[in-house]
């Protein structure tokens, strides 16, 4: 589920200046803690992995934050609650491949092996993924 799923325009959120106080000016943060709960004014693109939020503040300036920078309030004002979207299968492979190591192996025996090589290639583009 994402956070279209879960807000609307004119959707009350509340940001945590924890995850975005670093890029935020001193005029945004002193209008957030003047208003923590804020109100959703559009949606908009992040770098091609999300949508970011358009937040219209106390002060009346709109700033646009990270979904997982804010949290959303439902209709009787209680958080709603993220649920995590990960592929349960693709972290298993992403827990085994984290877990495997590999040791250069110098003998003829061991290099001409292709489990050996198998692990080797598995290793290598662990990063990659």
């Amino acid at each position: 589920m994402t956070i279209l799923d879960k807000a609307k325009i004119g959707s009350p959120v509340k940001i945590n200046l924890n995850l975005s106080k670093d890029r935020l000016t001193k005029e945004t943060i002193e209008a957030i803690n003047d208003s923590k709960n804020c109100v959703i004014s559009d949606f908009k693109i992040t770098d091609g992995k999300g949508i970011g939020v358009v937040i219209k503040l106390a002060n009346g300036k709109e700033q646009w934050f990270f979904e997982n920078e804010i949290d959303i309030f439902d209709e009787y004002g209680n958080i709603i609650i993220k649920e995590n979207t990960n592929d349960d299968n693709k972290n298993i492979l992403f827990n085994l491949l984290d877990n495997l190591s590999y040791k250069p192996k110098t003998k003829m025996r061991d290099l001409i092996n292709p489990i050996n090589f198998i692990i080797w290639l598995m290793v290598s583009i662990k990063d990659i993924l």
